[in-house]
């Protein structure tokens, strides 16, 4: 059985530079959780990102933890594209969830 592997799911590049100053290690970057890359999750391996709940489950049905990126995002930066200060004033934090579909 292989290594269990971090993937950090984000297009955004304040969340990346605000998880690398947090000092979050990941093995691997992408933009996209594909059902390829998906398929290839195994039991232990770890997912951080802001998923829609959908694959989020299938993260944690397939054995993963999906650790969320959490903001206390005020109306006024809805849509916006955030800076890592930004995400700072937002009480930024990663919280572990375990989804499943009823």
């Amino acid at each position: 059985m292989g290594q269990r592997q971090t993937l950090f799911v984000s297009r955004h590049p304040g969340m990346v530079e605000w998880a690398r100053q947090q000092g979050v290690v990941v093995d691997e970057r992408i933009t996209h959780l594909s059902a390829v890359r998906l398929a290839a999750l195994r039991p232990g391996d770890r997912v951080i990102g802001t998923l829609p709940v959908h694959l989020a489950a299938k993260v944690c049905q397939r054995g993963g933890h999906y650790l969320h990126l959490s903001l206390d995002l005020p109306s006024d930066l809805r849509g916006k594209e955030l800076t890592a200060a930004d995400m700072r004033h937002c009480n930024a934090r990663l919280e572990e969830y375990g989804v499943t579909k009823v």
